[in-house]
């Protein structure tokens, strides 16, 4: 099982469609291990476009802090489940309470008028022009 989590200086990241790399987490849920990570640098930010692209990637699951309606539809369109509300923790140690069944989606993260969600890049601005789910997908 391959795990997709949107990282920023190896942290979770609260914005998802906007990062720059994505932590890809290959995983054994029968025995609750980690059997490999790798880092993908994330294609150019285009709305719709993260769903089929982490399809390509093998992403069997994303866990994100935060997602718009559209981005859970999207996902669930491409057959990848998601988790949402997740902290900003390592990536590492998020998965890994996700394998010891300790971490399950929760309230949605996403929150465009705090200006702590600026870590992931280029958006500076663009909080009060869109809607939750535009970007994330």
């Amino acid at each position: 099982m391959k795990i997709a989590v949107p990282v920023v200086e190896g942290k979770l990241s609260q914005h998802f469609g906007h990062c720059r790399e994505v932590a890809m987490f290959e995983v054994d849920p029968q025995t609750k291990t980690i059997l490999g990570t790798r880092l993908i640098p994330t294609p150019p930010h285009e709305p719709g476009r993260f769903p089929s692209w982490l399809k390509d990637q093998g992403a069997d699951m994303v866990i994100a802090g935060g997602m718009g309606q559209r981005a859970l539809e999207l996902f669930q369109q491409a057959d990848i489940q998601t988790i949402v509300g997740a902290p900003s923790e390592l990536a590492e140690t998020v998965v890994t309470v996700w394998l010891q069944g300790n971490l399950a989606s929760s309230s949605n993260a996403c929150n465009h008028g705090a200006q702590e969600h600026h870590e992931c890049g280029d958006h500076h601005g663009e909080h009060k022009a869109h809607s939750c789910g535009g970007h994330h997908a």
